[in-house]
């Protein structure tokens, strides 16, 4: 498993939060992912105060926001920087296109002192063998992260910051479904091979995603008892092996393809995991933390602890933090509501980990628009309004809460109309011309939220948005002048 950190007694807070693990628990320690694809995203600060107030010690990020680094910055939590997928073909062909990168967003970031960012890990592309990307990303994986190797040796932070590998888990199939039989899928074995080669040779970890959520609802075989620990959940059988539960039936695939490609001792990190709370049927606030007691406690109990599989893993990444109303819907409505706390920091459950009744600690000081709505005018002629509804949703609108299953499913017409142009409304930034809808929009003062269905109100944040993007073009911007771009974003709004 990866190297222990010298600082590991200060950093071993686990996620669920977050209390300290047990010190005689297989995980040292347990991460969120810290997504930014939302529309009105919580100032970075305050994300760091949510993170920090809750014990967060170890956080993923999937591109390296200058403003999020510089957030983290003096915080002590560990932080994994993402390479997004689109960067690996230049930097798998530039050598320097890889030292432009170290030194624009790692250098100024990890340098000595108590403001520095603890880097630990640099991550190849976010799940580059998904298969629904074929072959954009993966063939330049192995290229793209020697050169980030190299960069880093010339810059004098290898000895800092380790390159890792990441991993879909649809990279693994198994003709029979047990883990025994598991081996990566023939489309990526070779280049798998010299990225693990690779990894191998800089013992680095390999950090694959597991899907538990998305194999319950693709595999009838996946009962959700089996899917969510619970101990009535009908057991599954491999040769002499028998499985309780999904998590380990699935990770020792991991481990039977990677011995199967000669790689048995590669070090393996969960860098994603979780259970959604929105957006499809099971995916509940209440299922999500079912799921996340069930895998803390299934990695601290003595069946865990006395297994003779390899190890389990030492590092697991719990996704997400926060819920992102921009994410991709490809694979469901549901992969906007992964967070444990809602956009706005709001914690959607909570975890016990057998150490006290501890409640999540919300985000504070959280800054919203003006207390209004947009709501369909009942007064009007409504023979068009399920069309508009519909141009809404298909446009900036995130109406994945009224899909089938979720918490907004069961409003009736025109409450999902109402619905639909309330959250146009909020991306827009209250704008009254986002309300209009050919003279059917109502702004309201009188909150419309029924039951379980919120009906939201945005964020203050719409300038610091515009800001972000001008910081990711203009990555010349020196970091003091990025940090007083902030500030004034903070005050103007």
């Amino acid at each position: 498993m990866p190297l222990p950190n010298p600082n590991s007694s200060l950093i071993s807070l686990s996620f669920s939060f977050l209390l300290l693990l047990s010190l005689s628990s297989n995980v040292g320690c347990i991460g969120v992912n810290w997504g930014t694809a939302a529309s009105h995203p919580l100032p970075p600060p305050k994300v760091v105060e949510l993170l920090k107030a809750n014990g967060v010690g170890k956080v993923k990020l999937l591109d390296a926001d200058p403003l999020v680094l510089q957030s983290l910055s003096g915080s002590r939590i560990r932080v994994t920087v993402g390479i997004p997928n689109t960067m690996l073909r230049s930097l798998n062909a530039s050598l320097k296109a890889a030292q432009s990168w170290v030194h624009d967003n790692l250098t100024r970031f990890v340098s000595d002192g108590a403001s520095r960012v603890l880097i630990d890990y640099v991550a190849i592309g976010d799940e580059p063998f998904l298969q629904s990307y074929g072959d954009q990303f993966h063939p330049f994986a192995t290229g793209a992260a020697a050169n980030i190797q190299t960069a880093l040796l010339k810059a004098n932070l290898a000895e800092k910051v380790k390159v890792v590998g990441t991993c879909s888990f649809d990279a693994f199939v198994s003709e029979t479904g047990l883990p025994s039989k598991a081996r990566f899928r023939p489309s990526v074995n070779r280049t798998m091979i010299e990225l693990l080669t690779f990894l191998n040779r800089h013992r680095s970890p390999f950090f694959v995603s597991l899907t538990p959520f998305q194999s319950y609802q693709n595999n009838k075989n996946i009962s959700l008892d089996f899917s969510l620990f619970r101990e009535r959940a009908r057991p599954q059988n491999d040769s002499h092996k028998t499985y309780r539960n999904s998590f380990d039936m699935s990770y020792d695939s991991i481990i039977s393809a990677l011995s199967g490609a000669g790689f048995p001792q590669t070090d393996v990190v969960i860098g994603r995991i979780g259970w959604p709370t929105d957006g499809a049927p099971n995916a509940t606030s209440s299922l999500a933390e079912e799921f996340t007691k069930g895998l803390i406690n299934h990695l601290q109990s003595n069946a865990a602890k006395s297994s003779k599989r390899q190890a389990l893993p030492t590092e697991i990444y719990i996704s997400g933090l926060l819920d992102e109303d921009n994410r991709s819907l490809a694979t469901g409505s549901f992969e906007r509501h992964w967070g444990v706390f809602t956009f706005d920091g709001q914690a959607k459950y909570q975890v016990d980990l057998g150490q006290g009744s501890k409640k999540l600690v919300n985000a504070q000081g959280v800054q919203y628009l003006s207390p209004r709505w947009c709501v369909v005018n009942n007064n009007k002629d409504l023979s068009n309004a399920t069309a508009l509804a519909s141009e809404a949703c298909a446009g900036a609108a995130d109406c994945t809460a009224a899909s089938p299953g979720g918490s907004c499913f069961n409003l009736s017409w025109p409450g999902n109309v109402s619905y639909a142009f309330n959250s146009y409304y909020q991306q827009h930034g209250q704008n009254a011309d986002s309300c209009g809808f050919s003279g059917l929009g109502l702004i309201t003062t009188v909150n419309p939220s029924i039951g379980a269905c919120r009906f939201i109100v945005g964020l203050k944040t719409s300038l610091s948005i515009s800001l972000q993007e001008s910081a990711r073009v203009c990555q010349f911007i020196p970091p003091t002048v990025t940090v007083l771009l902030w500030l004034l974003a903070e005050l103007w709004s």
